[in-house]
């Protein structure tokens, strides 16, 4: 059987071939192939498994295309191999990322600069955030203060002052960004360079911060000043006059109509548009809070989406919308308020023989059942939108280091028993993958909780074959 596999980049033209090199000296080479070759401007490889041929191609543009000719029985290894290349895209794409100059906007905002992409590793471990970690985190050290100041009264401080940190969550994450997108004004708009990483240092030494941001008004000034998109032939020509000369060929725009997304994504799910802010930062993710729908918030990074194509986007919005329209800001507020109170009443014995033993079962489980609405809201995302397999290849995108360790069994187990609202990403992509038919599915929170239990036991069960 022939089966093509597309892999979309953010390249520009100008490290095609560099990446092929890449794939060709650090997964051919070392590889066990039977002939690997460059054949013009793509690779041509066979290989011998179980005693059966495998025969593929990789072909470079803007998405690059994996072909690979196999036997039926041999699906397994073929996407092992794409797996493999898959990965091996990505880790050239993030080193080039860490030379690449962006240039973000949003009409009528604040011109500033962008935050580069060094909190990478953070941002793996909490793709399209929830709030439960962080929330959890205040709460604890609320806790502790009011019972110095209070006592026990203080019982009742904290569960109203969790209550307010819900309501007002909105406001609290808004804080988080530095753009606003509405109807009015609905465009992101990013033009990134990339540049070998000599010339990039001498970009940064030479211009520093503020020249930066000085660059940034000019190309601003003559492109949405006069309500037309930055183009890179616009950025070019400022650059040139500050003595700095680009390649065409390493430079790519993009025009982004964020509040479009967002708002078919909540048109999809039936509930308002939620407000939107955006962080200009590199690191890709997406976050939405809310105590309801109707006072919903999406926070997505300017790192999103320079990363993801507008499918994907908007599927990871799908994600988001799941989160509001179930409410799992409040859901997820009473788990841990319940716990509170029992821990002060029910369980207190437990606590008081073993306190540190009781905190480590009691945060595991509450971070065990929040993985079920992480997994309800991966599973209305592919419901509503309809797309399960965009958003499984935009988790593989961002996601591609946490996916590359949880091939070991260990690592596996620990992304189920961490203290992480999110399933493992291995779980999360298979079964959107897998996914075939949604229209029977009647309880998405029971279908989801299901899914984590038998995809944990199944963790215990690979680890230990």
């Amino acid at each position: 059987m022939i089966k093509e596999f597309v892999i979309g980049t953010e390249l520009s033209p100008a490290y095609y071939t560099d990446l092929l090199d890449f794939i060709y000296r650090y997964y051919f080479l070392p590889g066990d192939f039977l002939e690997t070759r460059r054949s013009g401007d793509r690779i041509v490889f066979s290989a011998l498994i179980k005693g059966k041929g495998v025969r593929g191609e990789i072909i470079p543009g803007e998405n690059f295309r994996l072909v690979l000719e196999y036997p039926p029985d041999l699906e397994a290894e073929a996407e092992g191999i794409y797996e493999d290349i898959f990965t091996s895209i990505q880790v050239f794409e993030e080193n080039m990322r860490q030379h690449t100059i962006y240039f973000a906007w949003v009409e009528g905002e604040e011109i500033i600069p962008e935050k580069p992409p060094s909190t990478r590793r953070m941002a793996s471990k909490s793709i399209f955030g929830s709030s439960l970690l962080l929330l959890y985190i205040m709460f604890f050290g609320i806790n502790i203060f009011l019972f110095l100041l209070l006592g026990i009264y203080a019982v009742i401080a904290i569960l109203l002052l969790q209550l307010g940190i819900i309501l007002s969550s909105d406001k609290l994450y808004a804080r988080m960004g530095e753009w606003t997108v509405t109807r009015e004004n609905p465009y992101v708009h990013v033009i990134q360079f990339q540049l070998p990483e000599d010339e990039f240092r001498f970009f940064i030494k030479t211009m520093g911060e503020d020249a930066i941001v000085q660059i940034k008004r000019k190309i601003y000034s003559r492109s949405l000043a006069y309500k037309k998109p930055p183009t890179c032939d616009v950025a070019r020509d400022v650059l040139g006059k500050h003595g700095f000369r680009c390649n065409p060929l390493q430079e790519r725009s993009r025009t982004v109509n964020l509040y479009g997304i967002v708002d078919e994504a909540a048109r999809k799910f039936r509930i308002p548009t939620p407000r939107i802010v955006v962080s200009n930062t590199m690191v890709p993710n997406a976050a939405a809070t809310g105590p309801s729908p109707g006072r919903g918030l999406v926070l997505v990074t300017t790192g999103l989406i320079v990363q993801l194509d507008d499918e994907e986007i908007l599927a990871v919005i799908g994600h988001e919308m799941g989160h509001l329209k179930g409410r799992d800001s409040l859901i997820l507020f009473s788990i841990v308020s319940l716990e509170f109170i029992l821990r002060l009443t029910v369980l207190l014995p437990l606590v008081i023989i073993s306190p540190i033993i009781y905190i480590i079962f009691a945060m595991g489980l509450i971070f065990f059942v929040a993985k079920f609405f992480e997994a309800r809201a991966d599973l209305l995302s592919a419901m509503v939108i309809g797309r399960p397999e965009v958003l499984a290849g935009a988790l593989r995108k961002i996601g591609y280091q946490k996916l590359v360790m949880e091939r070991m069994g260990s690592q596996r187990i620990r992304g189920w028993t961490a203290w992480d609202p999110h399933p493992p990403i291995y779980f999360r992509i298979k079964r959107l993958e897998n996914l075939r038919d949604c229209t029977d599915i009647k309880s998405p929170l029971l279908r989801s909780a299901g899914d984590v239990i038998r995809g944990f036991r199944d963790s215990i069960r690979w680890m230990f074959l």
